[in-house]
């Protein structure tokens, strides 16, 4: 198998791609342990902050893509998770939740136009971008636009979707841990699995593996993409570790938490490890493991998947 393929790595090896005093040289470092880990391609992923932090850190990135081929060959591009998210408790997870604003065309155009051609993907939710204007701009733009933080009623999910809408971040998270027993996002984003990709982190923190199996049962092989949620502590193994101005924890057991160790901040299990986790603990073949964890990513951005 060739290497995999994140569209969504917050950080790694040390290293978060959130903070404002990350050095090129350490944006490089985190590239070299991503290619010894097996990636082959990523999406850099900058998460909600205020618009000016997010813009500069935007912009970093880019600019560094630009500059180093190197980087620019392990870093496909940059993915914005935010600020257009869900604001409520659980459904914000550890998004900063005083920077959650609604979803407006102008605000995107500002963070599209500090990627200079990187920004790949930008994960909102639904219920906050009114008529999906920003879902069809960004479509429009030919960047690709995902579900994620939200609770989005399937009427919402619905004209996302005919509007451009192709993915679902990380099912299964970003949502409260009690929720409706039959009416909840988990269900209504299952309900279009055979319309939109879902990405799902295999850690086996995020989703306990008979949940796990229980999705991919109900999910078509084409539309599963495995994503890491990777944070700076990523490759490093226990211990507290930086993201985007909070401090996680992660613990014996390899589970990032929060400060306030309500929830899961991202993770600290590489797609290296999930593959693994993947191919003894529920017997998935070296096929099905190409397609979720390769495959199926570049084919959403539109990238050959040889």
């Amino acid at each position: 198998m060739t290497g995999y393929v994140d569209l969504q790595v917050n950080g790694f090896g040390g290293v978060d791609f959130n903070s404002d005093d990350v050095t090129d040289e350490e944006i490089t470092e985190a590239c070299r342990a991503l290619r010894e880990d097996g990636a082959d391609r990523v999406l850099a992923t900058v998460i909600t902050d205020a618009l000016p932090r997010m813009q500069a850190r935007i912009a970093r990135l880019a600019k560094l893509r630009a500059q180093d081929e190197f980087v620019r060959d392990v870093l496909l591009g940059i993915h914005v998770e935010g600020p257009f998210l869900n604001p409520s408790p659980g459904f914000v997870g550890a998004h900063p939740v005083e920077h959650v604003i609604p979803g407006n065309t102008d605000d995107a155009k500002r963070l599209v136009d500090a990627g200079d051609g990187s920004v790949q993907l930008m994960t909102l939710a639904p219920e906050q971008d009114p008529n999906c204007s920003v879902t069809r701009w960004l479509t429009d733009a030919g960047i690709g636009v995902a579900a994620g933080h939200c609770d989005s009623s399937r009427d919402q999910l619905r004209s996302s979707i005919d509007q451009g809408l192709k993915l679902f971040t990380h099912l299964g998270n970003g949502c409260p841990a009690l929720l409706d027993r039959h009416d909840n996002i988990i269900q209504r984003a299952l309900s279009f699995a055979d319309e939109i990709s879902i990405s799902l982190i295999a850690d086996s923190h995020h989703i306990p593996l008979f949940a796990l199996r229980n999705y991919l049962d109900l999910i078509p092989g084409n539309r599963v993409i495995i994503v890491s949620d990777a944070i700076s502590a990523a490759a490093l193994g226990p211990g507290t570790y930086p993201l985007s101005g909070q401090m996680v924890h992660v613990d014996e057991s390899l589970a990032a938490w929060s400060e306030d160790r309500e929830h899961f901040a991202g993770s600290a299990t590489s797609i290296g490890k999930m593959r693994e986790i993947l191919q003894r603990q529920l017997g998935m073949n070296e096929r099905w493991l190409r397609a979720a964890t390769r495959e199926n990513p570049l084919a959403l951005l539109g990238q050959p998947t040889t």
